[in-house]
């Protein structure tokens, strides 16, 4: 993983990316890259907390480098990302948290998250060392994306994440595939285990630094 810089809208912006390679496999819920395939990189760039960009995708694009790979965008501090590893595998979260949001919303209620359209965001980046179906890849984003907000609610914000949280999980595309990414599964524990302590971290980090009086709930 490596931290770069770049300035844009007359801002010094941060981007976290990873360089894999041939022989991967990732699951994402990204813009740029989302779905199952072969990839050979994630990008998770910071931008500017009013982004109003209409085409996230060509941005992307233009940011990350040549061949597939997944990219997604956040307006939370990436250089405060937090990481874990557990038994191999290793989640990096960065965490934005001004508009937390229940992921079952009533209908009609507008989310100020999205105006601008990301004013914060929970991105995860899980690297598992064992290949997995498909199957246990959706599995395996079920699991993360619970351990998030397990993470959340301990950490006291009361929701499921943000409106636009995304989430990646990259596998070797050779071997054995495990069958299962459930969380009492092997890998599907140790890899909610770890999303867990990084978002947990990102958090209670997150907290003093970025949310205003009203926000921390003081």
């Amino acid at each position: 993983m490596k931290l770069t810089y770049r300035v844009e809208d007359g801002e010094r912006l941060g981007a976290l990316s990873w360089e894999f390679g041939p022989g991967w496999r990732m699951i994402s819920s990204a813009m740029l890259g989302g779905g199952i395939g072969p990839r050979e990189w994630v990008l998770n760039a910071q931008v500017v907390a009013g982004y109003s960009r209409m085409d996230p995708v060509e941005h992307l694009t233009a940011l990350g480098p040549a061949g597939p790979g997944v990219g997604m965008l956040t307006a939370a501090s990436v250089e405060r990302h937090r990481r874990a590893e557990d038994g191999g595998v290793e989640a990096v979260a960065t965490v934005g948290l001004r508009v937390p949001t229940w992921a079952a919303a009533p209908e009609g209620v507008p989310d100020a998250e999205l105006a601008p359209m990301i004013a914060g965001t929970v991105n995860i980046v899980v690297t598992v060392p064992v290949a997995m179906t498909d199957a246990a890849l959706v599995n395996l984003v079920m699991t993360v994306t619970e351990a998030k907000t397990q993470a959340l609610v301990e950490a006291g914000f009361a929701c499921t994440g943000t409106a636009s949280d995304a989430v990646c999980v990259a596998v070797p595309s050779s071997g054995e595939p495990e069958l299962f990414g459930g969380p009492r599964s092997l890998w599907g524990a140790r890899a909610a285990r770890a999303t867990h302590a990084a978002v947990r971290a990102g958090a209670e980090a997150w907290r003093p630094h970025d949310a205003g009086p009203e926000e921390a709930g003081e």
